[in-house]
């Protein structure tokens, strides 16, 4: 995943400069949290005054509209405003500091209201209108087309009463959205346990980090490194429940009513932008254009799946009455447990054996070894200032040039965000400055265990790096409007989702997989684990869709004639096997319902086009670092310069198809 705080999608991610870093950074322990909030607040305004400088000055320009006297200082404003969104959103997320965060907070909506200002402002749009850029260079054209376009989209074009009602719906939004991600973000739930003998069926180092505490209990969250293997491997079925419902119902009710305002206001907005809806106005821009297209999209993957669907449920309802005679379906809850017991008996597959080739720092390194030789780069341990003292900076460079700069904040802690994802820090500019970016994740970790790593974590993290290198080459551009990872929406998890193709080849894992004793991953575990990739991916492909399915319906309608949770249960019935488990409440905790909206169906359309330019890899090899710098040079580089579909085609010489894709979810059911 990657996290955007502009107009337009700039999957996922925030960005953080070293400078913007000094602001509020930890200072080796030199300031204290007030000091860190106080600077941070400093620095936040210094920007504000300096970005509304310029923007009245390009109101008020009055000579000739021309690349110097309109481009230019827009760009300059750009930048402003991109640092500092990025920035207080990645630091709310991320900040030990609740000063600092809460600063971050009302900056976030200071700078987001002046950058809907710009969207409709109309002496702004018409100098830029006025630029001549026939004679100017493919980029420059592309970039002031699509800007014009979206100054469009935010109804720069309505009268002077409209406008003041569509900034006074982004405002309310972008408090939403804070008030929404805070919710779920500082909701962690948790259950009890009476006695380690509870604990049965899960893996040593799990049970040796979940001693009980002083009331003799053991407490088991609703955090990732709990959740995850808790439901994964836990014997007792009661106890997986409780924890599911527990993990199902956070930010609920709070969030019900934070929902019901989003869902309305975008409806609003959307109306008064001259759209039926809001699923009508975000796929628009999008490479699908429109929400018929997005909701046949999700059908068709939805019938793909269907037959390999059918056969995974068989076999875990087959499973689950080896323990349970009497049951007649699976449960939600379920579903995770039994299928590692599938993998284990059925295809002689242990995930647990596996988790101790992963090794936290391993993987790491291993990711950076591959990624370098593909990509002809190297890192760097970076010396600047970080948010928390666990975050690790790197510099990646190519040659002897310093290309971007990253920061890796990979294991839990409280009030932290509770997922995975690169978020942007810095948009670089060529000759300006350089690209910057963040990893988020809840790993294993960091707290002095080895922090063994599912395979499943081993993927997220490939597909974050992805993202990450995505951002840091298309850095270099001269205009931020399209720099770094602006392209289309639904074509921004392409890159990340091939990446991860790299996570289940033998020949690549064999470069960094070793256990504690320096024994490399051993082939026949490798062939097992790619075996079993063939079981599950008809269920989880179909989970995909009612994912998406939830996010395209809860706004492709009126949102007064609209109930979430009779919705979620209809879509749940219709695309998943599973049964709605009462009481929960899963769509409060959805966080894509506010980034992502109605689009959450990119992930799979992306998906479709990384497995068709996965193809090429598998022709010319996974280690060719000729075709990965083509790839980089075709696909990576051109970041939001030209548009999603002209790069596939240039990089496969043809438009790219289902093919690929159809193939892949065919093989799986042989």
């Amino acid at each position: 995943m990657w996290k955007s705080n502009l107009v337009i999608l700039s999957f996922l991610f925030i960005f953080l400069s070293a400078a913007m870093a000094q602001d509020a950074g930890d200072k080796t322990g030199t300031q204290t949290k007030s000091e860190a909030a106080t600077a941070f607040q400093n620095a936040c305004e210094q920007d504000l005054v300096q970005a509304r400088q310029a923007f009245e000055a390009l109101k008020a320009i009055s000579g000739p509209k021309t690349i110097a006297t309109v481009l230019v200082p827009m760009n300059d404003l750009d930048i402003i405003l991109d640092r500092r969104l990025n920035l207080t959103s990645l630091y709310q997320a991320v900040h030990p500091d609740p000063g600092v965060r809460e600063v971050a907070a009302k900056y976030e909506q200071e700078f987001s209201k002046l950058e809907t200002e710009l969207q409709l402002s109309r002496p702004v749009y018409d100098a830029i209108s006025a630029v001549d850029v026939s004679g100017e260079d493919a980029t420059t054209r592309y970039y002031v087309s699509k800007t014009l376009r979206d100054f469009r989209r935010s109804g720069v074009d309505k009268d002077p009463a409209t406008r003041e009602k569509i900034q006074k719906l982004q405002e309310d939004l972008v408090k939403i959205g804070q008030d929404f991600s805070k919710n779920i973000r500082e909701d962690v739930r948790s259950i009890k346990l009476d006695s380690p003998d509870q604990l049965a069926g899960l893996p040593q180092d799990f049970i040796e980090n979940h001693q009980p505490g002083p009331d003799g209990k053991i407490t088991i969250t609703t955090d990732y490194p709990d959740y995850f293997p808790f439901i994964a491997y836990a014997k007792s079925d009661p106890l997986r429940f409780e924890l599911y419902k527990k993990y199902r119902n956070r930010g609920y009710p709070a969030n019900e009513t934070v929902l019901h305002d989003m869902l309305a206001k975008r409806y609003e907005l959307a109306k008064i932008l001259g759209y039926k809806n809001y699923a009508y106005y975000v796929t628009e821009d999008k490479m699908i254009k429109n929400p018929e297209a997005a909701g046949n999209f999700i059908k068709r993957v939805s019938e793909i799946a269907e037959k390999s669907a059918a056969t995974d449920y068989r076999e875990l309802l087959r499973r689950l009455q080896v323990e349970n005679p009497a049951a007649k379906e699976v449960g939600d809850w379920q579903k995770t447990y039994i299928g590692e017991l599938v993998k284990k008996e059925n295809y002689d597959f242990d995930s647990q054996a596996l988790r101790q080739y992963f090794a936290y720092d391993r993987v790491r390194d291993g990711l950076f070894k591959i990624t370098g030789h593909l990509f002809k780069v190297s890192y760097k341990k970076a010396d600047v200032p970080v948010w928390d003292k666990s975050v690790e900076p790197y510099e990646i460079w190519s040659g002897d040039t310093l290309i971007g700069r990253f920061y890796l904040d990979m294991h839990p802690r409280k009030d932290k965000y509770k997922h995975a994802m690169m978020s942007q820090v810095v948009t670089g500019v060529e000759g300006r400055q350089v690209p910057e970016a963040a990893l988020v994740c809840n790993f294993p970790g960091g707290d002095g265990t080895p922090g063994l790593m599912e395979h499943e974590q081993v993927e997220t993290f490939f597909h974050e790096f992805g993202h990450l290198l995505h951002h840091i080459f298309a850095g270099r551009q001269q205009w931020v409007g399209i720099s770094g990872i602006k392209t289309e929406w639904d074509f921004v998890e392409t890159p990340s989702i091939l990446l991860q193709e790299w996570a289940w080849d033998p020949a690549i894992l064999k470069m960094f997989a070793r256990n504690e004793a320096g024994e490399v991953i051993p082939d026949d575990l490798i062939n097992k684990m790619n075996r079993t990739r063939k079981f599950d991916l008809g269920l989880n492909t179909e989970q995909q869709m009612f994912y998406a399915a939830i996010s395209l319906n809860f706004y492709n309608q009126d949102y007064t004639k609209f109930d979430p949770l009779t919705t979620m249960k209809k879509l749940q019935a219709e695309y998943t096997p599973f049964q709605y488990v009462d009481d929960t409440h899963m769509y409060v905790s959805f966080g894509h319902l506010d980034n992502y909206s109605a689009i959450y169906y990119t992930y799979m359309w992306s998906e479709v086009i990384a497995k068709d330019l996965f193809s090429v890899f598998q022709k010319e090899g996974m280690n060719n670092s000729a075709v990965a710098t083509r790839y980089r040079k075709l696909i990576l580089e051109p970041g939001g310069s030209k548009d999603a579909a002209s790069m596939v085609k240039e990089f496969l010489g043809r438009d790219f198809s289902f093919d690929a894709f159809e193939q892949w979810m065919s093989t799986q059911t042989d």
